[in-house]
């Protein structure tokens, strides 16, 4: 019990606050009244699939992947997981390779990640085109992407 009601507060924690780093979150769960270890907030951030993205005031900040159709994340976890080859990018352009006939379901799961740094992707046959923001964005959310799995 006190397990989901920590992680409920440390969802709450990175939607009110800007942290990177998880000692932080250590410090703000223990003012919140929680004993926890690095170790635990480790795993709670995986559990909850906490990502880091840019940030307005620190470099990067912790947040929460928000997917469109939730009833589906997981399934579209599994087919990013088994279809993409490889991610790579140009300037601002993200290169995604795919095993032929997959690059819609996962261009799909790219779009439903709703990332503020992608502007949009487009899927053929094995290859995706997804064009962020920035250059610095590309690299960031090919981080983010090569992290999750």
């Amino acid at each position: 019990m006190e397990s989901k009601t920590r992680q409920q507060t440390l969802s709450e924690i990175v939607t009110l606050y800007e942290i990177d780093k998880q000692e932080d979150l250590v410090s703000i769960l223990h003012e919140y009244g929680f004993d926890v270890t690095q170790a635990t907030i480790s795993r709670d951030i995986k559990k909850l699939g906490l990502v880091k993205v840019a940030g307005s005031t620190k470099k990067y900040r912790y947040t929460q992947v928000h997917v469109r159709e939730k009833g589906l994340k997981n399934k579209y976890d599994n087919i990013f997981k088994e279809c993409v080859l490889s991610l790579q990018s140009a300037g601002n352009i993200l290169v995604i390779k795919t095993v032929s006939g997959a690059a819609n379901s996962a261009g799909a799961y790219i779009d439903n990640l709703m990332l503020p740094t992608i502007l949009g992707t487009i899927a053929g046959d094995d290859t995706i085109i997804g064009v962020a923001t920035t250059e610095k964005d590309a690299q960031d959310t090919l981080k983010l992407l090569k992290d999750m799995f």
